[in-house]
């Protein structure tokens, strides 16, 4: 049961991987040069910042999830949910190979 997960994982972050480099260049600050930016259009540069860096911080929880999974693979671990040590749907694992939850700790924890 580790190579399919594993593989799925290792794939996935390489494509957060390449995200990240390739979106670096939007999160970086915008100029204060008014004389080359209009107002409006410097607001619509701050905005395609502010998303491009909540995008990084999305690829960057998202790396730490696929890091953590990658763990319990190599522990025997994956596919049992951390809080209650059941198994996880295979379902759920096939949408999301990185889920640490089962769908009722997931929902408690949502709740709670």
């Amino acid at each position: 049961m580790t190579d399919a997960p594993r593989a799925r994982l290792l794939a996935r972050r390489a494509e957060l991987e390449r995200q990240t480099a390739t979106g670096a260049d939007a999160a970086q600050p915008v100029e204060l040069d008014q004389s080359r930016v209009g107002r409006l259009s410097r607001m619509d540069a701050m905005q395609q910042q502010a998303m491009a860096q909540e995008s990084q911080r999305r690829r960057e929880t998202a790396l730490k999830r696929i890091d953590a999974a990658l763990a319990r693979v190599d522990a025997g671990d994956y596919g049992y949910c951390v809080t209650c040590d059941e198994p996880i749907a295979e379902k759920r694992l096939a949408v999301d190979p990185a889920a640490p939850l089962c769908v009722a700790c997931a929902g408690k924890r949502e709740r709670g």
